[in-house]
């Protein structure tokens, strides 16, 4: 009997987490017509505790989507634009000395949100992007020898323009591997450009998506992308695929570690939003260069020849067996 309830507590646990997921991704793709695969990506790094690099052109719904899905997940968000002349303190905050109590205090910058919108983060400083490391990795922001903790969940989507490189500062290897994904918006389909402009004609915002869930329920979906069963031999797998980009020529740079931690955390969050309580190989696959191709750097050689990390990741899927059977 007592088998029977946990049976029936646990399957009405993943019923209400696949209600919750299906509620936030029909709030947000309500309004980011055309993207769904993004949203679930940007969905996925916040479930599994990363961080989400959009590269794009500008007009593609970058700072939309992250309006978007924190409004839907009933989460804080603020955004910084960054610009050469943004200093570290405009990002994490500074102690200020009140000269009424005699005391100083604290004030929060920007970064003490859910989610943040990093914007033309490659404009901003060296020393401006370093500022970041911590709260990236750590969760923290340290000022003035005190450390104060950011909300949970946390979840940065910075954004750069490929194309434009003037008055930029190129991400150094040590922050892109700070995120868990890179991706792009890319350009809408021609029937959800026109949901676009229709909607935007008729002056809908982002303020009018209604929240589906709140933020205690969106904190019970990371805790329960943290539990989604994940065989050995899938892991033995994701350590295979990354072992092997270090050793592909052309190549002088292959995944870290980081890498294979960010690729299992990465697919137990992608089995959850697909309605499973785990992992498939198939999910493997699907993250693959998204979590792995930003992190290889190419020779010059190969550059040169138009080749692209993300093929480069694409092909070694190809040709490293996946465990069968799972």
């Amino acid at each position: 009997m007592k088998a029977t309830l946990n049976n029936a507590s646990e399957t009405s646990a993943v019923s209400g987490t696949a209600s919750d997921i299906a509620s936030v991704r029909a709030a947000v793709t309500g309004f980011i017509q055309g993207k769904d695969d993004v949203v679930d990506l940007a969905m996925c790094c916040l479930l599994a505790g990363g961080h989400l690099l959009l590269e794009d052109v500008p007009g593609t719904g970058k700072t939309s989507l992250a309006r978007t899905l924190a409004r839907g997940l009933s989460l804080t968000w603020n955004r910084i634009q960054f610009t050469p002349d943004v200093m570290p303190s405009d990002v994490t905050g500074v102690t200020v000395y009140h000269q009424s109590s005699e005391e100083f205090e604290f004030h929060p910058g920007p970064v003490f949100a859910s989610i943040l919108l990093a914007d033309e983060i490659n404009r901003a400083t060296p020393r401006t992007q370093a500022a970041l490391l911590e709260a990236m990795e750590e969760r923290t922001v340290t000022v003035d020898g005190r450390t104060h903790e950011l909300p949970d969940p946390f979840l940065v989507i910075a954004t750069q323009n490929p194309v434009e490189s003037a008055g930029t500062y190129p991400l150094p290897e040590a922050q892109l591997d700070r995120f868990l994904m890179r991706t792009s918006m890319g350009y809408p389909d021609h029937g959800a450009e026109v949901a676009v402009v229709t909607a935007h004609h008729h002056g809908r915002r982002v303020n009018d998506v209604d929240p589906a869930i709140d933020a205690v329920a969106t904190r019970d979906l990371v805790r329960a992308a943290e539990n989604v069963h994940i065989d050995p031999s899938l892991v033995d797998y994701i350590v295979c695929v990354v072992e092997a980009t270090r050793n592909v020529p052309g190549v002088i740079l292959g995944a870290s570690p980081r890498g294979s931690i960010g690729l299992l955390r990465a697919s137990r969050a992608w089995a959850l939003l697909q309605g499973r309580d785990y992992v498939v190989p198939g999910d493997v696959h699907h993250l693959a260069a998204p979590v792995l191709a930003h992190r290889l750097v190419l020779s010059v050689d190969s550059r040169a020849r138009g080749d692209s990390a993300a093929d480069v990741v694409t092909s070694l899927m190809g040709y490293i067996p996946s465990p069968q059977g799972e």
